[in-house]
């Protein structure tokens, strides 16, 4: 679609789409693989967009499918405007987004702009000698004189971050794996390059993107170490306790300053197509929902980002997310959240916080009620646990380094679950990339539509429900309270008010509602009714919500 085309069309869709959207995240290798090969591909994502659209969502997020060598599977870019032939071609691509703004669903791809792979053109120039035109296109430094590592910088995958090259007798920086070399923002042919790979895909229809791992652009350009972490301060929110990731505060290793005039770079791309948005990942132990205020404050920052607070293994409890919420108000009081229970780098959420049926419907509709915009991630509306998978089976680099302390993420990666019929849930006739859960055939799409109770058709009247009131998309929130096991607030938009009240426990619990009349709504949900004192008695894992009467 050429580029006028493209900005007549977009500029007849609310620019502000994405504030309190519901994005579907696809891990494409996962989704539906549409020609046997026992891998998920891009054709079969857009033969299931029906599907995805009959939830309710407002987008989908489809993970890389960039040409890769699948070391760290697509998050190690070999070529940023091209189609890895697994998935297709992109002419497959464009179908697929033909398909998606068919049924008015909105597609953002998966930006990796901190590093590329060690295959990738710049790279294998890069390295070719210290004179080349993309000489410092890399982080490269020299060897201490005893020849160890430039300073004491860790990879989040395991060992120092600097990897030894022979021919330029210098190493480079790979926060991840050692094939994953780390781009120098420092300097601005690097950023030009980054900022025409997003415009290639801005052209070619995609409405946004997810930027992978936002606070990791920069490092410090004097390269100082890493200062120790008390070991109470420490967590394994984004890397396993195993880890020794986790023993440093990485105050040069990323969120560098700098970062900043990046994203204002970014986000003024983004603004000459006028309904392009984007989400950051803000992957940091200690300072996640600040730099997500740093981030998102102001219009000419992205637009949205989603830390880890909720993706971590901490039970999520009323006391927990009422915690968040005061330390965004302070950081990020003027910034967009994106909020996930569960993704493809975490244990899924059911599993993780180990709830039962009951539990797993009111934390979707916590979801939907939450100040912010929303990430769902495949099968998460299936209630899909976590995949036991054999170490034999084992596809992810990180699961095999770690193994057993940390089995890495190949569990929630496993195929989507279509249907009963064959052992492969209706993902493949050929043999799967993983195996598929038997576990999951029960929850398999199929099951769940032909039960009018099941957790698929809470999940689409929690979505609808959230749409319906723009206090919850757009709107305000009135201090999140933790009363005991209860989480309460208010939402309020354009002189709507709504109340929402949740039990976050396995035994009932009594509740007194605010001052003032009120009208309870979302009776599909469970929604509780007060007695006439305004008392309610909340049954285990039920929510309440309710519209204040003028």
């Amino acid at each position: 679609m050429a580029k006028m085309e493209h900005n007549l069309h977009l500029s007849a869709v609310d620019k502000d789409w994405w504030r309190g959207a519901v994005i579907y995240q696809i891990y494409p290798r996962s989704f539906q693989d549409s020609n046997s090969d026992g891998i998920g591909d891009l054709i079969g994502i857009a033969q299931r967009m029906e599907y995805v659209a009959s939830l309710g969502v407002d987008a989908i997020w489809i993970s890389p499918f960039f040409t890769s060598p699948m070391k760290d599977f697509g998050y190690d870019v070999s070529d940023y405007c091209d189609v890895d032939p697994m998935f297709g071609t992109l002419a497959d691509f464009d179908v697929l987004v033909e398909a998606a703004h068919h049924h008015g669903l909105k597609v953002m791809i998966d930006l990796v702009l901190s590093h590329t792979s060690d295959q990738h053109p710049w790279f294998i120039e890069s390295k070719s000698s210290r004179s080349n035109s993309k000489a410092d296109w890399y982080v490269w430094a020299d060897p201490k004189p005893d020849g160890t590592p430039p300073n004491n910088w860790l990879s989040i995958f395991g060992g120092p971050a600097w990897h030894w090259h022979a021919g330029r007798q210098q190493y480079y920086l790979h926060n991840f794996l050692t094939e994953q070399p780390d781009l120098n923002f420092h300097n601005t042919d690097v950023q030009d390059a980054l900022l025409d790979v997003t415009r290639f895909w801005l052209d070619r229809g995609v409405d946004g993107f997810r930027l992978d791992t936002i606070n990791f652009y920069y490092a410090d350009k004097d390269l100082r170490d890493n200062p120790a972490l008390p070991p109470e301060q420490r967590n394994d929110t984004i890397a396993p306790s195993v880890n020794p990731y986790n023993h440093q505060e990485h105050l040069y290793s990323k969120n560098q300053p700098e970062n900043i005039a990046f994203l204002k770079r970014f986000r003024a791309l983004l603004d000459e197509y006028p309904a392009a948005a984007c989400v950051g990942e803000v992957g940091d132990a200690q300072r996640g929902l600040e730099l997500l205020g740093a981030y998102t404050s102001g219009p000419e920052m992205v637009h949205m980002c989603y830390a880890f607070e909720f993706l971590s293994k901490t039970k999520l409890d009323a006391a927990r997310v009422a915690e968040v919420f005061a330390e965004l108000d302070v950081v990020g009081q003027d910034g967009w959240p994106c909020w996930a229970f569960s993704n493809h780098d975490v244990m899924r959420h059911s599993t993780r916080w180990e709830l039962p049926p009951a539990a797993e419907r009111l934390f979707a509709t916590l979801l939907m009620c939450l100040r912010g915009s929303v990430c769902l991630y495949q099968g998460e509306e299936l209630g899909l646990s976590e995949a036991d998978v054999a170490f034999e089976d084992l596809q992810d680099p990180y699961g095999i380094t770690f193994w057993p302390d940390f089995k890495g993420r190949d569990g929630c990666r496993t195929p989507m679950v279509w249907e009963m019929s064959n052992q492969n849930g209706g993902f493949s006739e050929g043999y799967p990339w993983l195996p598929v859960s038997h576990e999951h055939l029960n929850h398999a799409v199929s099951v769940q539509e032909s039960e009018p109770g099941s957790l698929l058709h809470h999940y689409r009247n929690a979505i609808a429900f959230r749409a319906e009131h723009p206090a919850l998309t757009k709107g305000s929130h009135g201090g999140v309270q933790a009363n005991g096991d209860v989480l309460h607030f208010t939402r309020e938009y354009d002189g709507q008010t709504l109340y929402c009240a949740f039990n976050m426990s396995d035994t009932p619990s009594l509740h007194q509602m605010p001052k003032g009349t009120w009208q309870v709504i979302g009776q599909e949900l469970g929604s509780a009714s007060a007695s006439p004192q305004g008392q309610l008695h909340f049954g285990p894992w039920q929510v309440c919500l309710a519209k204040k009467q003028d």
